[in-house]
């Protein structure tokens, strides 16, 4: 008993033991380790899989092992995700022979979220308690507060979101007893994750990845990574864990989530520090509203802070935010041309993206982007053909990669019956992350690219953040493979290549020519008004 009181290891290898499982790893032993010697203020990072909240809840039953009196408060994203944890730790302690002293009496508080251990000291605190991280905190007191994966990709997806993760953080000092603890358990959800701003508030940060990192890589984790990972015999790149994550299977992962989420979730990478990588921003777009018909002559792009769109979703980087435009002419005129640009998609969890640009003097207007489950099924050709005629489109465009031309033939007589309108087939062959980056970057860059609120908030309620189109276009990088899902940012490249062409219009020389007609038109009218004569048509304005 001596022995298993005194380090924790002892008591996680019976703890393993009671729950037929095999012996800790080497790699669960050094987190073991770590939570016993942690610091008031610390940050457990490790890779997804590697059983870190299991590790926790052994680690709650040790400490009331040796001290019935402590108070313990567990955190989640979710109040379901906290009742978990402290669920499973109830169960440990009623079911361990070792453990089951401490098991509550009747007169004492038993529910799995909430609940006494036998020897503690009437308190108005539990034991252990369980709550969700916008839950109620305020009136709770702990010993030890332990965050267990408090950040999750549904409350950290955009800025704001992570503001307000950051603010109910904060709340934890507010509850903790004199003396006490806390511990963050979690995995980064996004770059920005709120973990990497923990440092900065005192908070000691070990981090255990699945591979081990090469020696150029290992200063992205600022001093943070375990020496356990960093003094490994494996070679760099080879797994840490290869007891339960082997070579194969991690192999088998990053090709299920792909390179960037990979490194998030398994490399505990949240480095962005070099802006090439990322090179497209969501506050290089203008947003404003979109008529349907006509659009302001000139618009003019601003980055200052009252011109931001504090109203809109944003899920770019930390400071990527929308901006308004800053100036607007007073003329308005029809834009010379509309298109609908088409990626098709089998029927698999690809999307077919949809998008309808508009253009005029050198700018254009993202009227709609979305994207639509179900492959070429005749409901989708005919929503299709129904979007092309509301917006009036002069041509629809279609990547011919898929299918070599198979969706066309399908669309073409669903579209000669509901609008008929010219279609046009578009062949790829350059990497499509080097394509898309290369035809949006530098239309951004000059901030002629225009998009409507509702198009943003549409985007933004799309449940699964990987088919965003804006979370799409600030991930993308020019790596191969660098997104889970493209479709709505390739079907909105496509339709500004289209356009590209025409972006070097002048856009003072536009305007000055636009009023020029208008001045002709008025010289036309009072011409044929003194003259008694009829005006040409063309000089009429329609």
């Amino acid at each position: 008993m001596k022995a298993i009181k005194s380090d924790f290891r002892n008591f996680l290898f019976l703890c393993w033991k009671h729950l037929s499982l095999p012996e800790p790893t080497p790699i669960q032993y050094d987190i073991a380790s770590f939570m016993q010697s942690a610091p008031k203020r610390s940050v457990i990072q490790a890779f997804r899989g590697v059983g870190k909240s299991w590790i926790c809840s052994a680690f709650v039953c040790w400490k009331l092992l040796n001290n019935p009196n402590l108070k313990f408060l567990v955190v989640s994203a979710s109040k379901n995700r906290a009742d978990d944890f402290s669920t499973f730790t109830k169960r440990l302690i009623n079911e361990m022979e070792i453990l089951v002293h401490l098991s509550p009496r009747d007169n004492q508080r038993g529910s799995n979220v909430s609940f006494d251990v036998a020897p503690a000291k009437a308190a108005h605190a539990p034991s252990v308690k369980s709550v969700g991280i916008t839950g109620q905190l305020t009136g709770s007191r702990a010993d030890f507060i332990i965050s267990d994966d408090c950040e999750s990709l549904n409350n950290s997806l955009t800025q704001s979101m992570r503001d307000k993760l950051s603010d109910n953080v904060k709340e934890f000092e507010a509850v903790l007893s004199p003396n006490g603890k806390i511990m963050f358990l979690g995995t980064p959800q996004s770059e920005m994750s709120i973990y990497n701003e923990l440092g900065l508030r005192g908070y000691e940060t070990m981090i255990w990845t699945a591979r081990k990192p090469k020696v150029v890589q290992i200063k992205k984790y600022s001093g943070n990574l375990a020496p356990f990972v960093v003094n490994n015999k494996a070679k760099e790149g080879e797994p840490i864990d290869p007891i339960r994550f082997n070579k194969i299977d991690l192999e088998e992962r990053e090709a299920s989530y792909g390179r960037s989420g990979f490194s998030l979730q398994f490399m505990l990478d949240t480095t962005l520090s070099d802006k090439d990588r990322y090179p497209l921003k969501l506050s290089d777009f203008v947003v404003m509203d979109i008529n349907n018909n006509i659009a302001p002559v000139t618009v003019a792009w601003a980055g200052s802070s009252e011109y931001a769109c504090e109203d809109l979703p944003s899920v770019g980087f930390t400071g990527d935010k929308f901006y308004k435009p800053m100036f607007t002419s007073e003329d308005f005129t029809d834009y010379t041309g509309s298109v609908m640009s088409l990626d098709p998609s089998g029927r698999g969890k690809d999307e077919l993206g949809i998008a309808i640009v508009k253009q005029l003097g050198g700018n254009l207007y993202v009227q709609k982007c979305t994207g639509i489950s179900g492959g070429y099924n005749e409901d989708n050709l005919q929503l299709i053909a129904r979007e092309a005629r509301n917006a009036q489109v002069n041509k629809i465009i279609v990547e011919r990669n898929f299918g070599d031309g198979m969706f066309t033939q399908l669309l073409k007589p669903v579209v000669n019956k509901y609008y008929p309108v010219s279609i046009e087939e578009v062949n790829h062959s350059k990497q499509k992350e080097l394509r898309i980056i290369d035809t949006l970057e530098p239309v951004l860059n000059q901030h002629k690219l225009i998009v409507s609120p509702q198009v943003i908030r549409e985007d933004f309620d799309t449940k699964d953040a990987n088919y965003q189109l804006f979370h799409q276009l600030t991930r993308i990088t020019k790596d191969r493979g660098s997104l889970r899902n493209d479709d709505r940012l390739d079907a909105l490249a496509i339709a500004v290549a289209y356009w590209i062409e025409t972006m070097a219009v002048d856009t003072d020389r536009q305007l000055q020519d636009h009023r020029d007609r208008l001045v002709k038109t008025d010289l036309d009218r009072f011409m044929s008004s003194a003259l008694g004569t009829r005006p040409k048509e063309d000089n009429w304005i329609t």
